[in-house]
C-alpha cells in the first residue's frame, strides 16, 4: 500500500533519485543542496516553518534531511494521506525525543521510575482508537462549553491586572498562565495542587522536539522525572474522589470497567502529557493568533466591530500561523510518497505548517485572509484518527481571548519594533514574547468591570 501523488515537479537523475550533489539518503540517492541545507533548528524555518518551504513544495516536496535523519514532506495532500493511512505510517515516535539523550539524562530520569509508555497521540491501531473513544465524553463540545464561564472569569482576572497600565506582553501577562490553569482545571487537578503543576508544565518541549545540550537535557530530565513522580501521587489522590469533575476522574471511572485498558501507568502519563498538550499548544497559538491580527490591523478592527468574525478568525489564524508546525511519523514498509521512494521504517517529518501554506488548496497562502471561505481545512490539529482531542477546547479559549481583548482593548497595538524570538525546535511554535500598547484612557470598559 502506498502513497501516490503527481512528481513532475521533482527533478530527478535517470534512475529516479532527486538531483543531488552531495550525501546520500537510505535508498541510495544523492541528497540535494536544498535538503542538505534545511535545518529545522534554525534560521528560516524558526522564522517562518511554513514559507522557509515554499521552494521544496515546488520543487523537491518529499526530501531526505541529514541533519535529522528524517525524510521531510511538505504538500498537503501528501500529509493528508498520511494521515489517513494510520496503518502505514505509524504514529508511535511522536513523543521520541528528535535529539538523542544523553547517558546522564537516562540516569536522571531512570532514578525517578520514568517510564511513560504510549497515549493517545503516539498509539497506533487498534487500542488507540478503543481508547479515544473511552476517554472521549469530556472533550465533547456541550461539555467544554460548560468550563466558558469560568475561562471568562479567569481571563478577565488576568486583564485586569494590565488593563490600566497602558501596556503588556500578551504571552507573560495572560497566554503563559491562563492556558495552563485551564489545563489543569480540564484535567481534574485540585486548586491546591494547580501552582505546582504550573510549574512543571513546560519541561517537555526542548527535551522532545528541539536540539538541547547535555547541561540543558539534564536540568529538563530532572523536572521531568520530578513531574512523573508527582503525577502518579495525584493520580492516587484523585481515585480517592472518582466523581470529581475533570477528565483524569473520568479516565478512573472507565478504569474500573475497563482495567487492562486504562492501567496506572496510563492514568500517569495522560496526566503528565495532557498538561503539555492543553497548555503549551493553546498558548502558542494565542500569541501566533494576536500578532498576527494585529499586524493585520484592518482584520482585527473588523473584529473588534463584529464579534460574530471571531470563529472565522481562529480558523484562518491557525492556518496561518499554527502553534503545531510538524507531526511524525514512522513507516511500516516500503512505500512511495510524492513519487519519491521511502524505505519501511523511515522517520518522517510531516510539517503541516508547509501544507497550510500549499496554494493548491489556500490560493494566495500567504496572505491573512479573514474571508477565507476553505480555512478551517488546515491541518493544525491533525486529520483522521489522530485528529487532536483537545480542538474544541483550544478554540473556545482563542475564541475568549479574542473576544475578550477585542472587547476591553480594542485599540491596543503592536510595540513597534519588537523581536519575536521563538523556542527552537521542529514541532511546536509560538513568539516568547507579544509586546502590546494602548493608551489606558480610551479603555471603552471602567477597569472596575462590571
Amino acid at each position: 500500500m502506498s502513497v501516490q501523488h503527481d512528481s513532475s515537479a521533482v527533478s530527478t537523475t535517470p534512475d529516479g533519485c532527486p538531483v543531488s550533489s552531495v550525501t546520500h539518503s537510505p535508498t541510495g540517492c544523492p541528497v540535494s543542496s536544498l535538503a542538505a541545507s534545511f535545518d529545522p533548528f534554525r534560521g528560516a524555518y524558526q522564522v517562518n516553518p511554513g514559507d522557509s518551504l515554499k521552494l521544496a513544495r515546488k520543487e523537491e516536496p518529499v526530501f531526505y534531511s541529514p541533519v535529522l535523519d528524517y525524510w521531510v514532506v511538505t504538500r498537503y495532500n501528501d500529509i493528508k494521506e498520511i494521515f489517513k493511512n494510520p496503518e502505514l505510517f505509524s504514529a508511535a515516535i511522536t513523543l521520541e525525543q528528535i535529539t538523542p539523550v544523553s547517558e546522564e539524562a537516562i540516569e536522571i530520569l531512570d532514578g525517578y521510575d520514568f517510564a511513560p509508555g504510549p497515549t493517545i497521540v503516539n498509539e497506533d491501531e487498534p487500542i488507540h482508537t478503543e481508547r479515544r473513544r473511552a476517554l472521549m465524553a469530556p472533550f465533547e463540545a456541550d461539555e467544554v462549553a460548560k468550563l466558558a464561564p469560568r475561562i471568562t472569569e479567569i481571563v478577565n482576572t488576568y486583564i485586569d491586572r494590565f488593563v490600566k497600565r497602558g501596556h503588556a506582553d500578551l504571552v507573560d501577562d495572560l497566554f503563559y498562565e491562563v492556558p495552563c490553569i485551564v489545563a489543569l482545571i480540564f484535567l481534574g487537578v485540585p486548586d491546591e495542587d494547580i501552582e505546582t503543576c504550573r510549574q512543571f508544565g513546560m519541561q517537555q518541549t526542548l527535551f522532545t522536539w528541539g536540539r538541547p545540550p547535555a547541561e540543558e537535557q539534564n536540568r529538563v530530565a530532572t523536572g521531568m522525572g520530578q513531574f512523573w513522580e508527582f503525577a502518579g501521587h495525584l493520580v492516587e489522590r484523585l481515585k480517592k474522589t472518582p466523581d470529581a469533575p475533570g477528565w483524569i476522574p473520568h479516565a478512573i471511572r472507565v478504569q474500573k470497567d475497563h482495567p487492562d485498558l486504562i492501567t496506572d501507568n496510563y492514568l500517569q502519563n495522560i496526566m503528565m502529557s495532557g498538561i503539555l498538550a492543553a497548555h503549551e499548544t493553546t498558548t502558542n497559538a494565542s500569541g501566533n493568533a494576536f500578532r498576527t491580527l494585529l499586524e493585520n490591523r484592518k482584520a482585527w478592527e473588523r473584529i473588534c466591530a463584529d464579534p460574530t468574525l471571531i470563529p472565522k478568525a481562529i480558523e484562518e489564524c491557525l492556518r496561518y500561523a499554527g502553534s503545531v508546525v510538524a507531526w511524525r511519523r514512522m513507516t511500516t514498509d516500503d512505500t512511495t510518497v510524492g513519487g519519491v521512494e521511502i524505505p519501511a521504517g523511515s522517520r518522517l517529518l510531516i510539517v503541516t505548517s508547509s501544507a497550510n501554506r500549499d496554494d493548491s488548496v489556500f490560493p494566495e497562502p500567504d496572505v491573512f485572509d479573514l474571508d477565507r471561505p476553505n480555512a478551517r481545512r488546515h491541518l493544525t490539529f491533525g486529520l483522521g484518527t489522530h485528529t487532536c482531542m483537545g480542538a474544541t477546547l483550544a478554540r473556545q479559549e482563542m475564541r475568549i481571548f479574542i473576544g475578550e481583548l477585542a472587547r476591553r482593548l480594542p485599540h491596543m497595538r503592536l510595540v513597534e519594533g519588537q523581536q519575536y524570538t521563538y523556542l527552537p525546535n521542529t514541532s511546536f511554535r509560538g513568539p516568547e514574547h507579544v509586546l502590546v500598547e494602548w493608551d489606558p484612557a480610551q479603555n471603552p470598559i471602567p477597569a472596575d468591570r462590571p
